[in-house]
Parts: structure tokens; sequence; C-alpha cells
């Protein structure tokens, strides 16, 4: 007889690998601002290109790349969002994501930063609110996140990337991705008003295709590969929001939707460390060679997912309660301009990134606890008075309560004192023989007239089974529980058995293949019409 093992060889999918309750989206996401920072630390303290510009032929830098992973997480988790929520709850969401912490940046940015810097930089602030690009106009111009003005007052032109520019910076210069994020949501909102994301997410992939052959024409149409996306112009204006460029729409579009296209197929989408390596090897080798809006992409998203759902241990509680990520995005470029103006550049280039790491981290901290979280607290919310929802669902977790042992009051079980002995008798609750209850047979009246006996309670089946074990000396010996009932029953008083009032005719055998014994009882009676005998078939067994 041979054992044979059977090992499950399929790939781990990303759907496998993939814990709601445990990733690292927030740790990435925190990693990805934390970048935003790093790389205008040489732009903003010291009028120089960011990090990776020259090494990658001018394709991207280190800014550019932490924005783009933004994209591709966002487009896996507001996916998921839009699979679980309405249109108008998805809205709702997504509006208390953005607007609550963005105008709150707004507001200190416009009304604190901006009289400090005015101050520092002019000594005073005359001119400074009827400015033609005041505070106030700043405020309205951005508040729903066009970011169609940038300098306030014109301020911050004696900044080194004031000098660099030649002209006033701007205040917040990384807001201006917060638009296309929100066209992005647009397009999710609209997916899932049409029923499209749950019921037809193959038109996600034809999507996803069509803007991967845009991309694809600017690669084979660029005089050579080492190229950064190209201009295409702008689209719009639209009210409120303002206008795009053409470019930012394709290539976070397709990155967010590449992130969307992973969330509706995880249980396709292959994900092990061999396709992480791989996608590694080529994202380095297409930013050196060139190739790396067509082929460094993806690989890029790919390895991003891929690291949101390897990590493991305590770096998956990053972000799960605190999210300071979005403030670290949204205050990191004020306070490095105000760290310029006051001149933090003096102490180096690690004693500027110090000093702007602490105070984006102090606005963040706060931009959470004050703004943004009870923002969220909101997100249940369904009007005004709160309507009764119903009794709790139960929950699937919940254990049903045991029914208590001495409910069956005639099964028969052994004492732990009689286990090592298999030939004691049964025992009800290891206490006394268990036996039927006694049966008369006939009741007899006060005037002297027999009426008849009430039926019998039906056996228990192991009685019924040692009473077949007893016709077939053969079939007991087959299986030793029935032995052992069989033993127990013959050293019994017969005054403890109760009586059969019906003649019994029993069948049994070992069942091929099976080692169970079947038992077939022929109970026959007279009915109550006719004087026709009444049959019932009963099928029973051990085993």
């Amino acid at each position: 007889m041979y054992s044979t093992s059977i090992t499950d060889r399929r790939v781990p999918t990303l759907r496998d690998r993939y814990l709601p309750e445990r990733n690292a989206f927030g740790l990435l996401r925190l990693v990805l601002a934390l970048g935003v920072l790093v790389a205008h630390t040489w732009p903003l303290g010291f009028g120089l290109p960011s990090p990776g510009w020259y090494a990658s032929s001018g394709q991207s830098d280190l800014g550019m790349l932490s924005v783009q992973g933004f994209f591709v997480l966002s487009g896996f988790l507001v996916a998921g969002s839009g699979l679980r929520c309405s249109l108008p709850r998805f809205g709702w969401h997504r509006f208390l994501r953005i607007f609550p912490g963005l105008w709150a940046c707004l507001l200190v940015t416009a009304l604190v930063f901006a009289p400090l810097a005015a101050y520092l930089e002019i000594g005073t602030l005359a001119g400074f609110w009827s400015h033609p690009a005041g505070p106030l106009d700043y405020l309205l111009t951005n508040w729903f996140a066009s970011m169609e003005q940038y300098p306030i007052s014109g301020l911050l032109a004696d900044t080194p990337f004031g000098r660099m520019l030649g002209a006033p910076s701007a205040f917040d210069g990384s807001l201006w991705s917060l638009r296309y994020e929100l066209v992005c949501y647009a397009v999710v909102g609209a997916l899932v008003a049409t029923a499209v994301l749950r019921r037809a997410p193959r038109a996600v992939l034809l999507l996803l295709l069509g803007l991967y052959a845009l991309i694809l024409r600017d690669l084979l149409t660029a005089p050579h590969w080492a190229v950064r996306p190209p201009e295409h112009g702008a689209v719009g204006p639209f009210p409120l929001i303002g206008s795009f460029a053409a470019n930012h729409l394709l290539y976070l579009g397709f990155l967010f939707l590449l992130g969307t296209a992973a969330r509706l197929y995880m249980h396709r989408l292959p994900m092990t460390g061999g396709l992480a390596l791989l996608a590694a090897v080529l994202v380095a080798a297409s930013l050196w060679q060139g190739g790396f809006i067509a082929i460094g992409l993806p690989g890029y998203a790919y390895l991003l997912l891929y690291l949101a759902v390897a990590v493991r241990g305590r770096l998956t509680v990053v972000g799960r309660d605190r999210d300071y990520s979005y403030g670290t995005y949204l205050y990191a470029f004020p306070v490095q301009q105000l760290v310029a103006l006051f001149g933090g550049a003096r102490y180096g280039l690690v004693g500027y990134l110090l000093l702007s790491l602490a105070g984006t981290l102090v606005f963040a901290v706060a931009s959470w606890h004050l703004v943004e979280r009870p923002a969220l607290r909101l997100r249940d919310y369904r009007g005004w008075p709160p309507r009764y929802a119903g009794p709790a669902p139960r929950s699937r977790t919940t254990r049903r309560r045991p029914r208590h042992r001495a409910a069956n009051r005639w099964a028969p079980t052994r004492s732990k004192a009689n286990l090592a002995n298999p030939a004691a008798p049964w025992t009800r609750n290891g206490t006394e023989p268990s036996v039927p209850p006694q049966v008369p047979l006939a009741e007899v009246s006060a005037d002297g007239t027999e009426s008849p006996a009430p039926p019998p309670p039906r056996a228990p089946r192991r009685f019924q089974a040692a009473a077949s074990a007893q016709e077939h000396p053969a079939s007991a010996q087959a299986h030793p529980q029935i032995s052992d009932a069989v033993s127990a029953q013959s050293r019994q008083p017969m005054q403890d058995v109760a009586p059969v009032s019906h003649p019994v005719q029993l069948s049994g055998g070992v069942r091929p293949g099976t080692g169970r014994i079947p038992v077939f009882i022929r109970l026959r009676s007279v009915g109550s019409t006719g004087g026709r005998p009444a049959v019932r078939r009963r099928r029973g067994g051990f085993g």
C-alpha cells in the first residue's frame, strides 16, 4: 500500500497575500511623502535639481517617482472603496479625505506662513493684504484644489528656489497633484455609478490598454528612449478646478488605473518575490538606459504592490491608526521654504533636512489629530436625527451554546474509572447502568378492565445494535464496540431489560469496503384497520 502526498504548487496571487488589516500601504504612503520632502531639499534649500535627474537622463527624479507611487497605491485603495460603497457614500468619503486637510493647509499658509514670510523678507506687512495676488485671492483661487496661484503677494523671491526661478516662488508647490487625484476619483465614481467597477471590470482593462497605447506612441515617436514624458498641451480650463496638463493626465491616470486593475483582478495577479525582483531590474535598467515611461512604470507599480503585501511585522502598524502621510505631503513644501528663508541652508544638507523634517512632522501630527481624524469620523454620517436601523446582526463568529450532556438521558457513556476496562458495563453519566425505562404491557383501571399499553419509546441506537449483535455473533465480532455492548447487556439482570411488545426481525452484516455494520430492523405490528401487518423498515449502523 502506497502513501501519496499532494503539494499545492499554485502560484500565490495578490488576493492570497493581501490582508486588509495587516499591510504596508500606510508605511509606503508615509515613505513616499517623506521622499517628496527629501527630493525638495536640493531645489528649495540650495537651488539644485532633485536627486535622480542626472542619473535617469532627465526621465524622472525622486520627487516624481514618489508622486507616481502615490497614484498607484491610491488607485488600489480607492477601487476597494468603490467596490464597497454606493456612489453618494463614495463621494462623501473622498471629500472628507481630501478637502478638510487641504482647506486647513490653505488657511495656515495664507494667514500664518505668508505674513511671517512678508515680515522676514520685507520687514513690514504694508501692501501685503491689498496685493493683487494677495492671501485672500490665494484662498479663493485654490479653494477647490485648482492651484492656479502659487505665490502670495510677490514673496519668496529671495529664497534659493526663487533665485533659481528668477521670480517669486511658490508657497506650496506640492499641491499641484491634488486636482489630478480628484480627476481619478471622478473616473472611479463614474465606474461605480454605471456598475462597471463591479460587473464589467474588463472595461477598466480596455481603458488601461488605451492609455498604454498612447504612452507607447510617445516612446516610439521620441528622438531617443531616454526621454521625459513629452508635453501635450493643456486640457480645460474647467470651472472651479482650472486646467490640466495633458501629459500629467495621461501618465498619472495610467498609474492610477494600474492600481485599480490590480484591485479588480487581484485573484489573478501573481505576486511572488521572483517577479518583484524582475520588476526592480526593469525599473533600474529603464532609468539607466531609457524607456522608463513604457517599461519602468508598470514594473514600478508591481514593485510597490509587492512591498505593500510582503512587509510583515510591526511595520504594518504604521499608518493604521495615525496616518501622517497626507499632512506630511501638505506641509513639507511651505515649511521647507520658511526654513530656507530663515537661513537653514547654512547648517548644510543634513541640518537643513532635519530642520525641515522636524517642522513638517509638527504640522502633520497637528493636521491629523485636529482636522483629518475628526473629519473622517463623519464617514458614516446619515443625517439628523439618526434613524433606527434595527437590531444589530448576529456575528458569524458567535458560537452557539453547547447542548448539555445530560439532555440525552439515555446516552450510554463510560465512566473515567472504567475507560481502561473494556468489559465494564456502559453507565449513564458514569454513575449507574444505563437502560431504557420499564414499559408496562397493560394498564388496569379501577373497575378491573385493561387498557392498551402506550407505545414503547424508541430504544437508543446502541441497544438496537446490541440486540442485532446477540442475534448475529459474527457481526458482533467484527465491531468491538458492539461486542462490549453485548457483554454488558448479558451481565445485567433480566428485569433491567425492557420487554419487547412487538416481534422483531434483525438482519445485518459488515458492509464491504466501509467497515460499517448496517442494522436492518423489520418491525411487524397489527395495524388499526384491515388487520394487515404494517411493515416499517429502519436502517442504522456504526463506524
